[in-house]
């Protein structure tokens, strides 16, 4: 078994197999094994476990029952006051809650993990919204996985009430009450993607005949004007200068190189970069297959010079040899493709930091904004940029004409000068 080749000194092994979770801390080391987690790691997520295994223990009203939510945030709370660390406490409880998410994940994937009621009960009318949206509007799958953050939230506010059968006790009252409460404290992206769930999800209710009347109209209203904004982007000289500052010493730096060089060079969205695939590059017919977000259309562009030679360096120097189909991965295992819709942008942002910029916004969408705003400057029309980004519309494609000043100086009125008398 794994703990044998883990742990040499008999104490420890006997210490791992007692205990309420002595049966599943085994099949625990197995599976950290398989996702390819080095030893060094497994032995720090077997040692925070083997901390909640004695605390259960301790529990007289433990009585080997399938863990809970409840539980781990019981032991979290009661931990810190007897943890014996010599650094920081802070991190040694950020690693144990690491240790712990995964511990239950895999407990989840066993069927040893008893999930909250409250989450039970509300599944049923989120599950069938989520139905709702991929058969019926025909949403795209991050549209899908959005929604079902931001109305699962709505439903906890709801409490017992997020049933079909209490939905009809829903009033506007509730609906602005919580809305209200949610945008407290978030920005108008989050404020606007919240405002639209809200509005389908009682869309739903209102088809599905869990609510009486109509109540989208109870979501406060954002004002906005169209085209208010500027697109703030790298300039030219920003974005070379961070490209140069980006150490390829590494293997992080030559895999966020390759990232931030292909950003540069096509204007394409960072989870456009994280979807690539290796069979998405055509090397003898050096041509790039970004697909489609957002129901744009998908862009075949030439593999320029740079790019190849920036995706080649990454790919023989410091891509994981691990059979996963896309092109950019961890550096670390368990080896798997950059999940998260924010890791391209957390990427972008610490190499904005590194270089010195004091830019309002950091993410992968500078790269996006300065392609297009050097492509309106070389006198492309909207038409071909628009086709270049992916817009289905040029109306997508508009607020570039804001950072336009040939055009601009070309209709501006001259100053009136001063009238003799």
């Amino acid at each position: 078994m794994a703990l044998e080749q883990l742990y040499k000194y008999p104490l420890k092994l006997a210490k791992l197999r007692s205990g309420p979770l002595c049966d599943t801390l085994g099949g625990f080391c197995d599976a950290l094994l398989e996702e390819g987690f080095r030893p060094s790691t497994i032995r720090k997520h077997l040692g925070c476990i083997s901390h909640l295994n004695e605390y259960l223990d301790s529990r007289r009203d433990f009585t080997g029952q399938p863990l809970t939510e409840q539980i781990l945030r019981e032991f979290l709370r009661d931990y810190p006051a007897k943890a014996r660390v010599r650094g920081s406490l802070d991190e040694h409880i950020r690693c144990m809650k690491w240790s712990l998410n995964r511990f239950a994940r895999y407990l989840r994937a066993s069927g040893r993990f008893e999930e909250p009621v409250n989450a039970m009960t509300e599944q049923p009318l989120l599950g069938a919204y989520l139905r709702w949206l991929k058969e019926y509007q025909g949403a795209a799958p991050g549209t899908i996985d959005l929604r079902a953050r931001h109305v699962s939230q709505f439903l906890q506010w709801l409490g017992p009430q997020a049933t079909p059968q209490d939905c009809s006790e829903l009033t506007p009252a509730t609906v602005e009450g919580f809305f209200l409460n949610y945008a407290k404290h978030k920005g108008r992206s989050s404020q606007r993607s919240m405002q639209a769930a809200l509005r389908t999800f009682l869309r739903f209710c209102l088809q599905q005949g869990y609510i009486q009347q109509p109540l989208g109209w109870a979501v406060p209203r954002l004002c906005g004007y169209q085209l208010s904004t500027v697109a703030r982007g790298l300039s030219e000289e920003q974005a070379q200068e961070l490209l140069r500052s980006i150490d390829r010493g590494t293997p992080a730096g030559r895999r966020d190189y390759a990232i931030c060089q292909l950003l540069y060079t096509y204007g394409v969205r960072g989870g456009q970069v994280r979807a690539l695939r290796l069979q998405d590059i055509d090397w003898a017919g050096n041509q790039i297959l970004f697909r489609a977000l957002k129901h744009g259309k998908d862009s075949l562009l030439p593999l320029t010079q740079e790019v190849g030679e920036s995706l080649l360096d990454y790919l023989q120097n410091a891509r994981p040899c691990f059979p996963e189909p896309r092109l950019f991965l961890t550096l670390r295992p368990p080896y798997h493709g950059l999940d998260s819709s924010g890791v391209v942008s957390s990427i972008i942002a610490r190499h904005v930091q590194v270089a010195g910029f004091d830019i309002a916004h950091k993410g992968a969408h500078i790269f996006r904004h300065g392609f297009a705003t050097r492509m309106l400057a070389q006198g492309h029309s909207l038409k071909a940029i628009a086709d270049v980004l992916g817009h289905r519309h040029l109306g997508s494609t508009a607020i570039y004409t804001k950072v336009d000043f040939h055009q601009l100086e070309q209709v501006a009125l001259p100053w009136p000068g001063e009238v003799a008398s």
